[in-house]
């Protein structure tokens, strides 16, 4: 097993060039219609899977990385937060980028966009499958079908998440670096202080366990205890963002990568000996409670084109049943506008 150059700090992985990712419980949207953001019910609780070498399955070892629990039907949303460099973040479920819908890759595509630009997204709620939407994320058991992976190549191997990061190469790294030093004097000249960086973080690699298996040699790993991946939800309105600089600014290999692997909340007692966080926010009673969502814009980034392979994947309730929870409009009044405010600027002169 070789080290990865990702760190977990606490529940949030650090990826070489700063990008951080945290995973977010969330509400499950309904499978129909059109939603706001909806709110953050707290973070999944993050383990290395070398912490735990004697309980988690073989392949899990040879694959390393880290896990999370999560349940059937779950919702979350990966948050990027922290992100202290730029960054060229490629999102896969089971092996399908989520921005492109295309197959994993060592290498950076802009023809479709096959990445997240950090820190520009703040966020990534679910698959690039319409214009100016994404359809949510929901843990879904591999083997029926239903996840994106399944429908898409018509195999579910893989399951879980996976993230590489590819920072900006020598020459822009160094001249983004100064532009921020500029930035932080005349902060400081003006009283302001700029934000610090993050502290010590625990190293994602570890040497292999004792009597573990090796990294199978090509082809699919096997699959040898029950294993989660993502499927999709219903839509909301988000934006994934046209990267605005050349490829030839980011870095031509990635600097580090990680795999995720999603447990099922008894497999997560098993492995780990910690009670699973308790079941999902019943998100009629967030409503009726008149807690937050949320709309967020920027006026000044461009959406990147639905992904043809992504735009017909169904929703997870065509493979396991109607999904029966109630659902409740969110009043006007509780989507709270994030980012800038929609429409045009107005410009003001002499009065």
């Amino acid at each position: 097993m070789t080290g990865t150059g990702v760190r977990i700090d606490g529940n949030t992985l650090r990826l070489p060039g700063g990008a951080a990712v945290r995973f977010i419980r969330t509400l499950r949207l309904p499978e129909t219609g059109t939603h706001p953001l909806p709110p953050g019910l707290g973070e999944f609780p993050v383990r290395r899977v070398a912490d735990y070498a004697d309980t988690v399955p073989e392949a899990w070892r040879a694959r390393g990385g880290v896990m999370l629990p999560v349940y059937l039907r779950e919702a979350m949303w990966l948050s990027f937060a922290g992100t202290t460099e730029p960054a060229a973040l490629q999102v896969g479920v089971g092996k399908v980028c989520a921005v492109s819908g295309r197959p994993w890759s060592d290498r950076l595509s802009r023809d479709p966009q096959n990445y997240v630009v950090l820190p520009r997204q703040p966020w990534l709620d679910g698959i690039n499958s319409g214009a100016g939407t994404v359809r949510q994320f929901v843990a879904v058991p591999l083997g029926m079908g239903a996840t994106v992976e399944g429908q898409v190549t018509g195999e579910e191997v893989w399951g879980g998440v996976q993230m590489q990061a590819f920072p900006l190469n020598d020459r822009e790294l160094a001249r983004w670096r100064e532009e921020e030093r500029r930035r932080a004097e005349t902060l400081r000249a003006r009283g302001i202080r700029p934000r610090s960086a993050f502290g010590t973080a625990m190293p994602m690699a570890a040497p292999p366990a004792p009597g573990a298996a090796p990294a199978p040699a090509g082809g699919a790993p096997q699959r040898s205890a029950p294993a989660m991946g993502l499927g999709v939800g219903g839509s909301m309105r988000q934006e994934v963002y046209q990267d605005e600089r050349p490829l030839t600014d980011w870095a031509e290999r990635p600097a580090g990568r990680v795999f995720v692997h999603l447990v099922t909340p008894p497999e997560w007692r098993r492995i780990t000996g910690e009670a699973p966080p308790p079941s999902p926010v019943d998100r009629a009673a967030y409503t009726r409670a008149g807690l937050p969502w949320f709309d967020y814009y920027d006026q000044d980034a461009q959406d990147l084109a639905p992904a043809e392979p992504l735009q017909d994947v169904k929703p997870v309730g065509d493979w396991i049943g109607d999904d029966h929870e109630p659902w409740q409009q969110p009043a006007p009044q509780q989507i709270q506008p994030l980012g800038d405010a929609p429409g045009a600027p107005v410009q003001d002169g002499d009065w």
